[in-house]
């Protein structure tokens, strides 16, 4: 492990101003998106799609490293070279989903675990021979009736510590990413204890590890009610509480947090995260960026529908929703010139 390497690459995922584009969709997942577009649901249409992606001009300027997919990480664009090549030439540092998904949980009805861990140093060491320089590996943590557990949040922290010291190991940097799901009708005072519980129990298992908190990217919720909350809180007060929360629950040394979108719509996920920014940005220990997938895709998936002519209309939906968000970490996203 070159510790060094590691807390540079970690540095440079966050710097800038500039935050992460996920694009590490699973094939079930991905297919389902294109299937309510009436997009044709194959691998020839994903390569195309992600290359449309890949090839988005001036995507650099506001993401500073994409998370490829297994599939993804082995396509090629119509010249031959692959993803990784293309999003290198420009700046982009690759990075590569590793868990193998979160399943259901046995004897905790309603929970689920995250599984992968099974010859995770073997696919590792070959995802550094594909040029990846860090991973993700996700938990899911659900809010209902008496859950979550303790045995689903310390089963879900201990595989992410597990997979985070294989990552370094393998010097890739690991983002770490315990996601508490919005499904469902709880409180944002609900989320908060729920969040801190699973973040103080994430980092517990980082440190039994021995995983070097400079050289790792927290990838989180941001503290929100759940979707069919009758109160939805405002964008301050959802800054407020995820700021307070993360002050209580992460460790300074961290090298930065880029939150999950989680089913936010593009715009609230951005005005909230420029909340955070305008009133943290100067008083809080790590760098507040973001990691989207559909905030920053679903826009460019719509108008891109599976026909290479709309190439680049969708392009420039993906830029502008890029941009977005990196006004966003500026604290200058502006909701009525994004609206307009």
């Amino acid at each position: 492990m070159n510790r060094q390497q590691l807390i540079d690459t970690a540095k440079a995922m966050v710097a800038d101003d500039k935050g992460l584009l996920a694009m590490d969709e699973s094939t079930p997942t991905c297919d389902k998106r294109f299937a309510k577009l009436d997009i044709p649901q194959n691998e020839e249409t994903r390569r195309i799609y992600r290359e449309m992606i890949v090839n988005t001009p001036g995507l650099n300027e506001s993401i500073s490293g994409a998370i490829l997919y297994d599939e993804t990480i082995r396509q090629k664009r119509n010249d031959g070279s692959s993803f990784v090549q293309a999003l290198t030439d420009v700046g982009i540092i690759p990075g590569i989903k590793v868990d193998a998904g979160a399943k259901e949980m046995a004897a905790h009805p309603g929970e689920k675990i995250t599984e992968g861990l099974d010859r995770l140093r073997d696919r590792l060491a070959e995802y550094v021979q594909m040029g990846a320089r860090f991973a993700k590996w996700r938990a899911v943590i659900t809010i209902g009736d008496d859950i979550p557990s303790r045995g689903c949040i310390e089963a879900n922290a201990h595989a992410l510590g597990r997979y985070a010291a294989l990552s370094q190991e393998a010097g890739l940097v690991p983002i770490v990413e315990p996601e508490v799901l919005m499904d469902g009708n709880h409180t944002l005072e609900r989320c908060y204890e729920v969040t801190e519980e699973t973040l103080r129990t994430v980092f517990q298992q980082l440190y039994r590890q021995r995983v070097m908190l400079e050289g790792m990217i927290l990838k989180p919720n941001m503290v929100l009610p759940g979707l069919a909350c009758s109160h939805q809180n405002s964008v301050d007060e959802v800054a407020d509480a995820t700021v307070a929360c993360f002050l209580r629950a992460v460790p300074a040394a961290v090298a930065g947090v880029t939150f999950l979108s989680g089913g936010q719509s593009s715009e609230l996920a951005s005005a909230r995260l420029n909340a955070m920014n305008v009133k943290f940005k100067s008083q809080v220990p790590w760098e507040l960026s973001f990691s989207f997938a559909r905030a920053i895709q679903q826009p460019a998936m719509g108008i891109w529908g599976g026909d290479s002519a709309n190439d680049e209309a969708a392009q420039k939906a993906l830029y502008h929703r890029a941009k977005c968000n990196r006004d966003a970490r500026r604290g200058e996203y502006n909701a009525e010139t994004d609206a307009a």
